[in-house]
């Protein structure tokens, strides 16, 4: 069941929370507008676009984008130069991005609470194993690029 356990799965979760809110517990309140339509556009799409900038220049350095694996490189160029995280903040944008295109406006508390989960179940550890095995490099990596955005 450890296979379970990885970001795109909770994605899905919350995805889902959002369209079973927006579907069945919508209690009358809406966002809906072309404005927010367009909106979720850029966001999943930017959210998308973050997450495979990150798989490709993972894979260009020769490493893996899969959480709890071992990393074998300090992967900071391409748009990990702007973000330690992007594949994840990609995930938090999709998941906005969702929750706007259905209308959930209840399940705009997921965003947050998706961003937890990812720091609390994989963000915490991975930078714990880089910075034990990179340590001075991840330190002044860290300095210089910010967590999130």
């Amino acid at each position: 069941m450890k296979w379970l356990d990885i970001p795109p799965v909770w994605l899905l979760f919350f995805v889902v929370l959002a369209k079973l809110q927006a579907d069945f517990f919508d209690l009358g309140l809406s966002l809906d507008a072309e404005l927010t339509r367009f909106l979720a556009g850029i966001l999943v799409g930017g959210g998308v676009l973050l997450a495979l900038l990150a798989v490709y220049e993972m894979r260009r350095q020769r490493t893996t984008f899969v959480p709890h694996k071992e990393a074998a490189h300090l992967v900071q160029s391409g748009i990990f130069s702007r973000s330690r995280n992007p594949i994840y903040l990609g995930d938090v944008l999709i998941l906005a991005g969702l929750v706007l295109y259905f209308d959930a406006v209840l399940s705009l508390v997921l965003v947050p609470l998706l961003l937890l989960v990812l720091e609390k179940r994989f963000v915490v550890s991975e930078e714990n194993r880089l910075r034990q095995k990179f340590r001075a490099d991840f330190a002044r990596y860290c300095q210089k690029t910010r967590r999130w955005i």
